[in-house]
């Protein structure tokens, strides 16, 4: 039956004007009919049918769209472990697209409260709880969880209500890691607040009490406008209202 519902034109058409596009989508309109029949006429017997279309309506812009959180993030954390080079990574709940890129270059174990259902070859996939890792203390030397702790104890995806969320995460993620090993993290920073039940946005500082066994190595930020500043004061992040810090954590050998 969804697959019926995905194959709909009627379906496809209402897609075009959900959403933040809806006006965008309405004023292009006009030129997509004016290509449907510049198409049928130079496509002679092979002409367009109505069942089979599927207008795109809001994609015809000067440069390519992206999102500069996810992107950079995606770019910095993939040249760390180019660099450093880590005979295994565990990464717990970051975006299941970076981390198909990243296991074509290292070993990765992926952990998310939502499986993640493929076979793919240097990657392993287990159900887990960023609260409760399946893993023992101080077993893991390459580490990340990108744009994950602000969601924690908020239940968007399903976890159980907890303010302390993302405390208890931070304390999981420092429990797990082998002293001398590297936790890359990311988070929204800036202007401090729950964003409920979507997120939470954190001062640089709160980050750092929340890792009070590790040393911070470097940080990085994409600032309010989308720019990416490597290696930048982790004040730098102060005056923001949601940008995306990139902490790079290294815990004390004991």
């Amino acid at each position: 039956m969804k697959q019926l519902l995905r194959n709909s034109a009627i379906v496809r058409w209402g897609a075009a004007f959900l959403g933040p596009h809806f006006l965008i989508s309405l004023g292009a309109l006009p030129r997509y009919f004016v290509e449907w029949k510049t198409y049928n006429k130079k496509a002679a017997t092979r002409q367009i049918s109505f069942r089979d279309s599927y207008p795109c309506l809001a994609d015809r812009v000067v440069a390519t769209p992206f999102d500069p959180h996810y992107f950079f993030q995606a770019a910095w954390l993939a040249r760390r472990l180019h660099e450093k080079r880590p005979s295994l990574h565990v990464d717990v709940g970051s975006s299941a697209m970076m981390i198909n890129v990243l296991s074509a270059d290292v070993k990765t174990v992926f952990v998310d409260y939502r499986p993640l259902r493929v076979r793919l070859s240097n990657l392993s996939s287990l159900a887990g709880d960023i609260v409760r890792l399946p893993f023992q203390e101080g077993s893991i030397t390459s580490l990340s969880c990108l744009h994950v702790l602000e969601h924690i104890g908020l239940g968007r995806y399903g976890d159980p209500i907890n303010p302390d969320g993302s405390l208890l995460a931070a304390a999981e993620l420092q429990r797990v890691l082998k002293p001398g090993g590297t936790l890359f993290l990311s988070v929204p920073v800036g202007r401090e607040r729950v964003c409920f039940n979507a997120h939470r946005v954190f001062s640089s500082n709160a980050i750092r009490d929340f890792f009070q066994e590790l040393h911070l190595k470097t940080f990085s930020l994409v600032d309010d406008a989308g720019r990416f500043n490597e290696d930048v004061p982790p004040e730098t992040a102060a005056n923001l209202e949601y940008g995306c810090g990139l902490f790079e954590f290294v815990k004390v050998r004991e």
